[in-house]
């Protein structure tokens, strides 16, 4: 079935970008675990446009301002997640090296978080909605 071979790739993409994020935090060389503040933009970033799509009736062509708030703020969080690891390499609280694998990671992660919207975010009798 095509949604169960989505699930099990939207599993491994979450699985490989959480692995990057690791390992900035944990290698030797590295061994800080700021990068891990990180993790708090990831479970953040979904909210908004759910709120939205809850909210707003699709049936409308037209964008509404409920829809586009929802699309700027998880922009500004997808923002900010990319750029907290870089404001600690600056600061010095963490490597470049770990710097590079958590946005690596970050971007993994955000992909994944996307195509799990692509591939489940339809209205058809097996969605996201009813869980």
């Amino acid at each position: 079935c095509a949604l169960v071979a989505a699930l099990i790739s939207l599993s491994f993409g979450g699985a490989v970008g959480l692995m990057f994020l690791m390992l900035g935090c944990a290698l030797p060389q590295y061994n800080q675990y700021w990068p891990l503040f990180v993790l708090f933009f990831y479970i953040l970033s979904p909210i908004p446009y759910c709120i939205a799509r809850r909210l707003v009736d699709d049936t409308d062509a037209t964008s509404n301002a409920c829809k586009e708030l929802a699309i700027f703020l998880t922009t500004g969080i997808v923002v900010s997640a990319f750029g907290l690891p870089v404001v600690f390499a600056r600061a010095q609280l963490i490597y470049w090296g770990a710097c590079a694998l958590v946005l690596t990671g970050n971007t993994v992660i955000f992909a994944t978080i996307l195509g799990f919207f692509l591939v489940f975010g339809s209205n058809d009798d097996f969605s996201w909605q009813q869980w």
